[in-house]
């Protein structure tokens, strides 16, 4: 039988981690949480303060639409009212009630040419 030549090389044992390295890494995995929940404190926040103004804006533009409708209806009472009081019989009614007006007679008008 023929022998099979195996060459290990060097082998490294475990090494032994000492206090220093085990405090050095809990340091890095504190700093980078640290940061992490830094950046997500503010992101949270953010988050939050956008939706608040989406919900400030929303009540903006629902209180901005009831005046709108409201003034809709003042314009369109006014435009009745303003129609009423420009009907002819309601101007002859005053002009003869309360001016003491009356429509000309033949003899007050005057053509000019």
């Amino acid at each position: 039988m023929a022998q099979a030549r195996v060459d290990y090389g060097k082998v490294v044992a475990p090494r032994h981690v000492g206090s220093s390295e085990l405090a050095a890494n809990r340091l890095d995995i504190f700093k980078f949480m640290m940061i992490f929940m830094i950046l997500l404190t503010l992101v949270s926040v953010f988050h939050v303060w956008s939706r608040f103004k989406l919900v400030d804006l929303n009540m903006r533009i629902s209180e901005a639409s009831r005046q709108l409708n409201e003034s809709e209806q003042e314009q369109k009472r006014l435009k009745i009212e303003a129609a009423t009081f420009k009907t002819p019989a309601r101007i002859e009614a005053i002009a003869k009630g309360e001016l003491a007006m009356a429509l000309p007679t033949e003899q007050q008008i005057i053509l000019v040419k």
